[in-house]
């Protein structure tokens, strides 16, 4: 009891000393309102004059200026910056238009007391979504703060960090943001900067925030609850997206930053990889033990192993050699080949022996010193020192493009793998080291790993095309995604696949993500949903985790567990790491196998389902893979749940998470829902509570969520084959009989097959036991060839005396039907035939 005490009187003491702090570091500064708000095209204008002398970081902008525009009816900006000197501002054009939105879902409230107060308010509920004091603003030459109230603690998003929970830790919790080479661990910066959040409010409504700072930075969450952005350069530069549903804030999101691509049908089929294949013999093992076991497998990878001596644009010709008559084969089989390129070249190469160092050298394209005009040279993979590509600069984007449509004609790869473009180095800076200054060495240094900005990378004041390393280290690998996109274009003339680890905002209309160097844990299985759930709400829908784990040896339990799991990861990618015993599916024997086999063949029969919604991420912005608060945000019980997730909005996955467990408790909000194996609607019994799920070894729980309609696909072990076989549907019907889905199809490769119209696209509808297609959009040809042979109703209440389709009766014994109300149609429909499907 006496220890309780002094404990509690410690926390008090610290409490007090904090608040004393945060006295002394903002109470006595801040900025308040020079002369009125001044009307703009635009929206508002605030001057703002710094109060008192100085903070504790020194050097404040005395005069400010607080931009308000209302670009959208649903999104606003607002931007604080210093109108007399130009500052790092992210070149990530997001459209201004030239006058303000009419009508706005939004007011702006301007509070002129001791200093001014700024709110942003829903104009539908009156709830403040920005809540700020200037009082507390500090701007700084390289130390920016402000702080907001935000009206829940139902707070998601910011990264990239390993977090513990989807729903956020509010209790004086901080992250670092600051890309960096380094495993997943809890709450550390990682590879990519995504300074963006969403909020479900209280009332169920659901806003966004970005803020577009690409300078080293930190946020806290306190439990109030309310926001502390920190940052050391650049401007604070907010936009806010109104929703008012999760779905919408995101396709709001997404609409400013750029909406996903779309990527190629075979890169959503399963995908295997590894660092450490010695030889292209142990590639043709793995390739030659998924096919005797008719595992589905599109894409075999090339890690570094592949290169001559670990050079970008090179293979090994003796332990790789025959390579590239090798992927021909693979091709003539449907399967598909991706290499992976670092961001660094070897400069210590004898003359004349390595084209891609020379022809940069002469063009002048590296990363520079301080100096600006020599070359910032690190260590990493490549043999030697090595410089650094400057994504920024064209000529880069020129000389990476040549290089790689070059490298296409050596290796006819199907997309590019781009990792360690942090960017990484084996050294602290680069030779010499870095120089004691404010670049390197800034007053203040955010929450990041080992609080140093050019650990295991280049020197803050390194130069680029836009200027200082401290401005556009975090931006790296996403100026290196623009022309590496282009340059897959260029070399396949297809539509380009890019994988890449490092990412900041807009990103995911050209890359692909996974979420790093993760490790053979069930906590690491776990936190891969929350990453997953994540890069959604960052507009990266095509992402997952290394399943079974990259660093240390899975296990026979944790890699089948992990292979259910990543068999419904959108980007499904098995990869581990140099030293560690193989883990592909065909290793660990029959069994294994044989269950890997039909959790793939499900993810592949559900294919056209997740192709579709990837169609809608690409036109519309959705998401793919969604937490179950971002269908049901009226259902506090679904904000803290993330160990299940759903495509879209109609389809659970629930996996089972931990060591020896054959059972899951899942939750079910309040819909109809059927099991997927069986049909069985779950009781309504069940509904808003957790359920204990059998789950044996060989079963991964799956539920189909009433009200949709999903196209399915008889599947084989090639997209490239399971392409050509029949269509189905599952028509899971709601408490009033109905349902709705969709279909989107296309080639599958074409570049621009949406903005050039070349693409089928149908609408369901089921109601009254009448099933009906409308085709919105009927200009591929490829489904000419195509059928439909099933169609199966879930929670049909009694059976049919007929069914009719497109006038014509049904052979009874075509129809089956079940007690637990699962009825299956058989029939051979054309695809691109609107289908009219009656029960009587």
């Amino acid at each position: 009891m006496e220890r309780n005490k002094k404990l509690h009187f410690l926390a008090l003491a610290l409490a007090v000393l904090s608040q004393a702090y945060a006295v002394r570091e903002d109470g006595l500064y801040g900025y308040s309102l020079t002369g009125k708000p001044e009307k703009t095209e635009k929206g508002w204008r605030v001057a703002l004059s710094r109060r008192g002398t100085a903070s504790l970081y020194g050097n404040d902008i005395p005069q400010l200026v607080l931009d308000v525009e209302f670009q959208t009816e649903d999104r606003v900006r607002f931007k604080i910056y210093d109108p007399n000197n130009q500052r790092f501002e992210v070149p990530l054009k997001i459209e201004s238009p030239p006058l303000a939105a009419a009508d706005t879902s939004y007011d702006i409230e301007f509070v002129n007391d001791l200093s001014l107060r700024f709110k942003i308010i829903r104009k539908a509920t009156g709830t403040v979504l920005w809540d700020t004091s200037l009082a507390d603003l500090v701007f700084s030459q390289q130390y920016l703060r402000i702080s907001t109230n935000v009206p829940s603690s139902s707070v998601y998003g910011f990264g990239e960090h390993q977090h513990p929970s989807f729903k956020h830790n509010m209790n004086h919790i901080t992250y670092g943001m600051y890309s960096r080479d380094q495993s997943p661990k809890m709450n550390a910066n990682l590879y990519g900067v995504h300074p963006f959040y969403m909020c479900i409010e209280t009332d169920a409504n659901a806003h966004g925030v970005l803020f577009l700072n690409a300078n080293a930075q930190d946020v806290t969450l306190h439990p109030e609850p309310s926001l502390t952005f920190r940052t050391i350069g650049g401007v604070l530069d907010f936009y806010v997206f109104l929703g008012p549903t999760p779905e919408n804030v995101i396709q709001q999101y997404t609409e400013a930053i750029g909406r996903p691509h779309l990527p190629p049908y075979w890169s959503l089929g399963y995908q295997l990889s590894r660092w450490g294949y010695p030889d292209i013999g142990a590639v043709e093992q793995v390739v030659k033990r998924m096919t005797e076991y008719g595992i589905p497998y599109d894409v075999q990878y090339g890690d570094i192993d592949y290169m001559d001596r670990k050079l970008d644009f090179t293979y090994d010709k003796e332990k790789y050699a025959g390579l590239p008559e090798f992927m021909q084969e693979l091709k003539k089989d449907g399967l598909h080949y991706v290499i992976i390129l670092d961001p660094f070249l070897s400069k210590d190469q004898a003359r004349g022996a390595y084209q891609p160092y020379e022809l940069g050298e002469q063009l002048g394209i590296w990363v520079k010193n301080s100096d600006g005009v020599t070359p910032a040279v690190g260590q990493a993979l490549a043999p030697g020192n090595s410089v650094y590509p400057d994504y920024f600069n064209p000529k880069t984007a020129d000389w990476w493009t040549q290089m790689c449509v070059q490298f296409h004609n050596v290796l006819p790869y199907d997309g590019i793998w781009l990792d360690m473009n942090e960017p990484s180095n084996f050294l602290d800076g680069q030779i010499p080291g870095c120089a004691h200054n404010n670049l390197n060495n800034p007053p203040y240094i955010p929450r990041i790993s080992d609080s140093s900005l050019f650990q295991s990378t280049l020197c803050p004041d390194s130069k680029t095309f836009l200027g200082d390393l401290y401005d556009t280290h975090s931006l790296f690998g996403w100026s290196e995604a623009p022309p590496t996109f282009q340059a897959i274009k260029e070399a396949t003339g297809k539509r380009p696949f890019v994988l890449s680890r490092s990412t900041f905002v807009g990103n995911g209309k050209y890359t692909a993500h996974w979420l790093g160097d993760n490790h053979a844990l069930w906590e690491d299985m776990h936190t891969s949903i929350i990453g997953i759930l994540e890069f959604n709400l960052f507009g990266i829908p095509q992402v997952g985790a290394d399943i079974c784990g990259f660093y240390y040896d899975t296990t026979f339990e944790l890699c089948l567990r992990w292979t259910q799991l990543g068999a419904f990861y959108p980007l499904s990618r098995n990869h581990n790491a140099f030293g560690q015993k193989e883990q592909d599916p065909g290793v660990f024997g029959l069994e294994f196998a044989t269950i890997a086999r039909s959790t793939l063949q499900i993810r592949y029969s559900l294919l056209p389902y997740l192709y579709t919604l990837f169609f809608e991420a690409h036109a519309f912005g959705n998401t793919v893979a969604r937490g179950l608060m971002h269908e049901f945000p009226a259902d506090p019980q679904t904000h803290e749940i993330d160990t299940a997730f759903l495509w879209g909005s109609a389809f659970m996955i629930a996996p089972v998470l931990q060591e020896a467990t054959r059972s899951v408790d899942v939750y079910f909000p309040e819909a109809p829902w059927f099991d997927y194996y069986t049909g069985d609607k779950v009781p309504e019994s069940s509904h808003r509570k957790h359920v204990n799920i059998n789950a044996p070894l060989e079963k991964i729980p799956l539920f189909i969520r009433g009200g949709y309609i999903l196209p399915t696909q008889t599947p084989a072990v090639r997209t490239a084959k399971s392409r050509l076989n029949p269509f189905g549907l599952i028509v899971a019907l709601d408490e009033q009989g109905q349902a709705t889905g969709s279909l989107f199809w296309d080639d599958g490769d074409s570049a621009d097959t949406v903005e050039n119209g070349n693409y089928f696209y149908a609408r369901y509808t089921y109601r009254e036991g009448h099933l009906k297609t409308s085709i919105v959009n009927n200009n591929y040809r490829g489904v000419d060839s195509l059928i439909y042979d099933t169609v199966q109703i879930l929670g049909v209440t009694s059976r049919p005396n007929a069914v009719v389709m497109n006038g014509k009766a049904i052979r009874r014994s075509d129809i089956h039907y079940q007690e637990n109300g699962k009825l299956v149609v058989h029939l051979s429909v054309p695809l691109g035939e609107e289908l009219d499907l009656i029960l009587q």
